[in-house]
């Protein structure tokens, strides 16, 4: 792990190990990565499918080069989905 200027760099050699499940009551996807040091982050998965988008539309243009995601809350959203959303800038 490298704090950089006020930045955490995760390295592939900072996590251990990955823990992705429905936990029990719930029906969302929660993604834990287990860190060398003994931490842990846990990610919701509205928040992981964000990164998955994001990861996606860069690898498969072969001009995108970087994409921005930014925190909103939405007032009309689709049944089901929370009102505070990753999208992407315009």
């Amino acid at each position: 792990m490298k704090n950089c200027k006020g930045e955490l760099v995760l390295g592939t050699e900072d996590v251990v190990q990955v823990v992705a499940e429905i936990p029990k009551n719930h029906r969302h996807l929660r993604t834990t990565l287990q860190l060398a040091d003994g931490s842990s982050i846990t990610l919701q998965e509205a928040t992981v499918a964000a990164i998955v988008r994001a990861y996606v539309a860069i690898k498969t243009d072969p001009v995108r080069k970087s994409m921005q995601l930014s925190g909103r809350k939405l007032t009309e959203r689709k049944s089901g989905y929370a009102a505070w959303q990753l999208l992407e800038e315009a």
